[in-house]
């Protein structure tokens, strides 16, 4: 693979953009910055998808892969150089054409902060993996025998959990993307939008202000199992109370039931009835005229209602919350950073509702530079294979039995990227500086913005 080697011209600056090491000689609070590069950027990466080939379910085996040093790639152009190689194990031959385009999405936001930071002694080593176990053990075996002081990725969580033994017997970290927080410890890292930090960041934020009984809708599939634990765990540390909850089904169909009953609507609409036919026995005519445009009687029994789901999904069911009664001037919708998706702006049945998201600044300028060089707007997680990378030049810099050590990366003061400051904790999880952000059809707003640095130890 052909390195990045452009040198970054002087004068780049970004609101969080340089990411960096504290305890290297840098700091959160004075950490140098880069921005969009002036000079031509590099060609796009297309990577040639090899044959998809249907594997069988893998066998539980003990994976062995041994860092022999004269096996280790090594490009002709960079021989002679202190390299540190850097795995990038993505599904780029995954069977489904969503994941290729994505994994090829992350591929070049990871060459693009390479190109950005411009260290000539990192090289890169993409890695397919299929989007399977079996094929991310393969991966992983093969990047270790190269040379691997780092693994990046893989995607999905069966894949890190394929990737985890492999890695650890080499005594090479994993800095994965899955969102499943118990596939991390034991030297895998988690760079990635963890549901419990949303769900952590929204409700303190709700019950600082002055709400105590929330409502929730879940969807039936692994996420809404995880989060809903996360949401019920969270409440209860305020010493609030879920006043009612409701699942659906993960594929969109059938949301009309389960929004129903937790509205109650069934109850509220038949007291309206009752109270017309009261009306009506009485002969009250300016009675029936004050209810005649009301659906149902009486108010739901909660302030909030939480609803953790994003894009088509959540246009769907959140208009069905307002059609039966459940009235967004009278409730607060909330969400995760599933809702920070610039095509929820136009739900009206949105509007005002809070979610979590990292610092919108940084993340838009990033946006800017990776549209300028690639011409297209990257998907919304694509910032996390650049941070990653960022990480890694960051800890390069460092002594080379330093670089890439559990102490190195669990550092208290954390680091800052594009998507803001963010630590990892010794189970391998991440902590995430999280803004609240209010939507509107006109774009969302700040209103509570992101911690710039961890005012606290890190706590598991």
């Amino acid at each position: 693979m052909q390195r990045l080697a452009s040198h970054l011209p002087s004068g780049f600056r970004s609101v969080l953009g340089a990411l960096v090491f504290l305890g290297a000689g840098l700091s959160l609070a004075g950490c140098a910055g880069f921005g969009g590069a002036e000079e031509a950027p590099p060609p796009r990466p297309v990577l040639q998808s090899p044959p998809i080939a249907v594997q069988p379910p893998p066998q539980k085996v003990e994976p062995q892969a041994t860092r022999q040093t004269g096996g280790f790639y090594t490009p002709k152009q960079m021989e002679g150089r202190p390299l540190i190689r850097v795995a990038l194990l993505l599904p780029f031959n995954s069977s489904r054409p969503d994941v290729r385009a994505l994994s090829n999405s992350l591929y070049n936001a990871a060459q693009l902060a390479l190109f950005e930071f411009n260290n000539p002694n990192i090289l890169l080593i993409p890695k397919a993996t299929g989007g399977s176990a079996l094929g991310a053990q393969t991966a992983a075996t093969e990047a270790v025998k190269e040379g691997a002081d780092l693994i990046i990725g893989p995607l999905f969580a069966e894949e890190v959990s394929a990737v985890a033994p492999v890695a650890h017997g080499a005594n090479v970290p994993v800095v994965a993307f899955s969102t499943d927080s118990t596939v991390a410890g034991n030297g895998v890292y988690l760079l990635s939008f963890l549901p419990s930090a949303d769900v952590n960041r929204i409700v303190d934020y709700a019950a600082l202000h002055g709400i105590t009984n929330f409502a929730a809708l879940f969807p039936q599939n692994d996420y809404g199992i995880r989060v809903r634990a996360a949401f019920e765990q969270a409440v209860a540390d305020h010493g609030a109370h879920i006043a009612a909850v409701e699942t659906y089904p993960a594929n969109g169909l059938g949301m009309n039931g389960p929004v129903q009953q937790l509205a109650n609507y069934g109850a509220r609409h038949g007291a309206l009835l009752a109270k017309r036919s009261e009306l009506k026995k009485a002969n009250d005519v300016q009675g029936l005229k004050e209810i005649e445009k009301q659906d149902t009687i009486g108010d739901v029994n909660f302030q909030a209602v939480f609803v953790p789901e994003g894009g088509a999904r959540l246009r769907a069911l959140a208009p069905l919350l307002p059609y039966y009664d459940v009235d967004p001037r009278k409730v607060k919708f909330l969400g995760t950073g599933l809702w920070d998706d610039p095509s929820l702006q136009s739900e009206p049945s949105l509007d005002g509702g809070w979610y979590p998201a990292p610092p919108p600044e940084a993340h838009a300028q990033f946006v800017a530079r990776y549209a300028r060089v690639y011409g297209s707007t990257p998907p919304r997680i694509v910032s996390l294979a650049y941070d990653a990378v960022s990480l890694a030049v960051a800890l390069a810099s460092k002594p080379e039995g330093e670089r890439f050590t559990a102490q190195s990366l669990t550092e208290p003061d954390g680091f800052a990227g594009v998507d803001g400051i963010f630590r990892f904790l010794p189970d391998g999880r991440t902590e995430r500086g999280l803004a609240i952000l209010e939507m509107h059809g006109s774009g969302p707003v700040v209103i509570d913005p992101a911690p710039t640095s961890f005012s606290v130890p890190p706590s598991l």
